[in-house]
């Protein structure tokens, strides 16, 4: 059984500082630790040293609660790298794997569900067609004829909307092209989900909830961390394993070659030569969000 974690959320902190007179706050009822979790800084913001302070914190908080040693990485971008995505639609079968890792790598729920990646299918017909587009097809009998799959995560953009309307600046596109979420800082509003155009971004209504033998412990404070009730998470292209030069898990676990990774300014990267050599589209282009994920046709 799971040991209760206290979390403290900037909002729900709020909500335990009762206002008296002249502005002044009653801070009998705060203890230390939570006053110093709510002054913190946004992470991007603070020295070395704060960082390592707040990393070990972490480490020893999730290590208490599931049981098992946990690392908690602050990797930074790695200058020269502009990491990119593409997807072969004419090879990808459905099978779905690609979710299912993505949750064990990334320590999404189980209870309630929280799925990064949703794969549509679709009527070879009627090409991308979102509006008569299947998510609950029976994944043991893929491929169907007379369908393609078309799976959708968080697109990566270069212009990213999300960003721009986060009163709190929780979420923002790191150097190397990763939108990424401070869970600390990250309020709850769910303005994000609004601006997002790909439906990639999932709120926790629920205490997220993971089996403790299911919990991977090599985490990223910007990435795979367990996190809190009442916050956005989404799709980071696995940020503690790129960061590190390893694939997505997505990535690794696709049974057709169907996904590929990499860094787009690498004139020598497989990323590169798709994009200049193979019938390659952005999803909902028209919208000038300017995704780093791409949809190509392998034949």
């Amino acid at each position: 059984m799971q040991k209760k974690q206290k979390n403290s959320s900037r909002r729900d902190f709020l909500k335990k500082i009762p206002v008296v007179a002249a502005g002044t706050v009653a801070m009998a009822s705060c203890s230390p630790e939570e006053w110093d979790d709510f002054l913190q800084q946004s992470f991007r913001t603070l020295s070395k040293e704060e960082k390592d302070a707040i990393i070990k914190n972490l480490e020893k908080k999730y290590t208490e609660k599931y049981g098992k040693p946990f690392t908690v990485s602050a990797e930074p971008a790695t200058e020269g790298i502009l990491f990119g995505y593409a997807l072969d639609l004419s090879r990808c079968v459905g099978c779905r794997r690609c979710v299912y890792a993505c949750v064990d790598e990334n320590n999404q729920s189980r209870d309630p569900q929280v799925h990064w990646i949703q794969v549509l299918q679709m009527d070879k017909i009627k090409g991308i067609d979102l509006a008569h587009a299947d998510v609950h097809y029976n994944p043991e009998t893929v491929p169907e004829e007379g369908h393609f799959y078309m799976p959708v995560a968080c697109q990566q953009c270069r212009n990213p909307q999300c960003t721009t309307v986060c009163p709190t600046k929780a979420t923002y596109q790191d150097e190397d092209g990763i939108v990424v979420v401070d869970y600390d800082w990250c309020i709850g509003c769910r303005y994000c989900m609004a601006a997002c155009p790909y439906g990639a971004r999932h709120f926790n209504w629920g205490e997220p909830s993971i089996p403790e033998e299911d919990v991977n412990p090599a985490t990223h404070y910007l990435g795979n961390r367990p996190r809190p009730k009442g916050v956005v998470e989404k799709c980071t292209f696995c940020i503690q394993r790129v960061r590190k030069g390893k694939y997505p898990a997505c990535v690794e676990i696709c049974p057709t070659g169907s996904r590929k990774f990499g860094n787009l300014l690498d004139p020598n990267s497989e990323i590169r030569y798709i994009l200049e050599n193979k019938r390659v589209l952005v999803f909902k282009e028209e919208l000038n969000t300017q995704p780093k994920f791409y949809y190509f046709f392998g034949v």
